[in-house]
């Protein structure tokens, strides 16, 4: 395991759920894990102290940090400033709009051609509390991305990639593998932090490739059927399903997707979670 490295900052305390990577050798294979960046554009989530800026800066075609805190913005704006290929973006990446950022352009576009948008890479340390948060939004703009390498509490990735079956296994695992292949690379202690945090870490890598068209449920409604039937996860799929739709349709449906009416959500692949959603798409469509 690489050495916690030996020059340390004042331990100060974390303001946003801030600890900052602080292990020169874990940056790097955080930055590694991101495949050639040479000819892409990188989003980073929450730079704070640049320990990752830096390596992307000189690797990546265009760097576009976003950074909440407004005194770590103005430092990296002070440190990057003659890097022509950086962007620092004081902003909460929850309320920055990637259609803005990302999509064409006015004036740009012309009649019969398809611009498509380059797929970009996502790199960050993200904070714990909203970990969650943070992923639904890049889902929701996933035609943007195609590499997501994030740091997160090693409970939560546990829960990112577990299995249908396993414990862990919920909304959020399902969200994930709905909408790419998650792979936990490896695991980063407290000790490289600064100010250390209470847990270990987890890095992540998400390859983008939404399920949704193959599983014939494209559209918005899959993900309120997800939830719906995570909703409380002591109950049963019926008990959950039923406070939407009525036993009819419920019966039909579960016999048609041939699943149990006495299973629960977090035993369900998403190929069984898609078959129930779609016969009770079609039982609305006939009524």
């Amino acid at each position: 395991m690489p050495k916690v490295a030996s020059t340390r900052r004042p331990q100060t305390k974390p303001k946003l759920g801030q600890h900052f990577l602080d292990n020169e050798d874990f940056a790097a294979r955080v930055v590694d894990a991101l495949g050639d960046v040479s000819q892409s554009t990188v989003l980073e989530i929450g730079p704070g102290r640049g320990i990752l800026t830096s390596l992307l800066a000189r690797r990546a075609r265009r760097l576009i940090a976003v950074e909440l805190d407004r005194v770590l913005a103005a430092q990296l704006r002070l440190k990057f400033g003659m890097a022509r290929n950086v962007e620092v973006i004081e902003a909460d990446v929850l309320s920055v709009d990637f259609d803005s950022l990302f999509g064409p352009k006015p004036g740009l576009s012309r009649p019969g051609i398809d611009l498509r948008p380059e797929p970009m890479k996502v790199v960050g340390n993200l904070p714990y509390y909203i970990t969650s948060d943070i992923l639904l939004r890049l889902f929701e703009f996933s035609k943007y991305f195609d590499t997501i390498v994030i740091m997160v509490q090693r409970e939560v990735a546990d829960r990112i990639a577990a299995q249908p079956g396993r414990r862990d296994y919920g909304m959020l695992s399902a969200t994930a593998q709905l909408y790419g292949h998650v792979e936990k690379l490896f695991t980063l202690p407290p000790g490289a932090f600064v100010p250390p945090p209470k847990v270990h870490s987890t890095v992540l890598r998400l390859t983008i490739d939404p399920q949704q068209e193959k599983l014939g449920v494209a559209g918005d409604g899959f993900i309120d059927f997800l939830r719906l039937s995570f909703g409380q996860k002591r109950k049963t799929l019926w008990n959950n399903l039923k406070a939407k739709y009525d036993t009819a349709e419920l019966k039909r449906a579960l016999a048609e997707a041939k699943v149990k009416a006495t299973a629960r959500a977090e035993t369900l692949s998403l190929e069984e979670s898609a078959a129930i959603y779609r016969a009770l798409r079609s039982t609305h469509t006939e009524s």
